[in-house]
């Protein structure tokens, strides 16, 4: 089968160093820019689930291990769980040390923010990379296009020939890493701005699901809200061990 002296594989095969190199790195930024959208994807569809056991099944369990045990494990929201039962249970067994300086709503409170603020920073991983193959990629393309022009008159110079069939195979190739800048650039800018509004909804809930983590283990229940008045006013969860 012949090739075509206009594809990619003609681009490959005439490249020099530079040329291949610059695909070579498209290649890499492409690869890794869809690891990420792939794996943050899924990472979101899984904290999904454990978005709506913290709206609902959380609520009908009827003890703190139970309710925890509902989150399912590796996920943001079990973590914030986590870190208000030990922040309550380190406060009661310390009470004599920690009432006087620090009472039970403040300690529970920085006990819970610093656990949302570790989530969210987890949540973030992998943005950067999105965030520079984006805004680089098309850059990049452009200097091989740029590069590959050059030796495409060099070429034309050393040869004094400039008649169409002498010139569309090496601009063509040229024009090429051009596409290839943009095939890479936005996948990974589409990828990030999709995953920004997903980390930023799930934060959204895990700050509301700290605030009645809150309200729970400082008054002894869930705060009111508009869903909890329709199910009577209260959740059935307890907080075990209150101040």
């Amino acid at each position: 089968m012949e090739v075509s002296p206009y594809g990619l594989e003609s681009l490959w095969a005439q490249g020099d160093f530079v040329t291949k190199g610059v695909a070579v790195l498209l290649l890499a930024m492409s690869i890794a820019s869809w690891y990420v959208i792939i794996t943050k994807a899924l990472q979101l569809l899984r904290f999904s689930k454990a978005s709506a056991a913290a709206g609902h099944q959380f609520w009908d369990t009827t003890s703190l291990p139970e309710g925890v045990a509902t989150l399912g494990s590796e996920n943001p929201f079990a973590d914030v769980a986590k870190a208000g039962v030990t922040a309550m249970s380190h406060h009661t067994a310390h009470k004599g040390h920690l009432h006087d300086q620090l009472s039970v709503s403040d300690w529970v409170t920085l006990s819970l923010r610093q656990a949302i603020d570790e989530a969210s920073g987890k949540l973030q991983t992998g943005m950067a990379v999105l965030a520079s193959v984006g805004s680089t990629a098309p850059f990049v393309g452009l200097f091989g296009t740029v590069w590959g022009i050059y030796h495409a008159l060099v070429s034309i110079g050393t040869t004094g020939q400039a008649s169409i069939d002498k010139v569309a195979g090496p601009v063509g190739e040229a024009l090429i890493m051009t596409a290839l800048g943009l095939a890479v650039a936005i996948p990974a800018t589409f990828g990030y701005n999709a995953l920004v509004r997903g980390n930023k909804t799930t934060i959204a809930k895990l700050n509301k699901f700290g605030f009645d983590l809150h309200a729970l283990f400082v008054t002894g229940s869930r705060a009111a809200s508009e869903e909890n008045e329709k199910n009577g006013g209260k959740a059935k969860l307890t907080a075990v061990g209150r101040a």
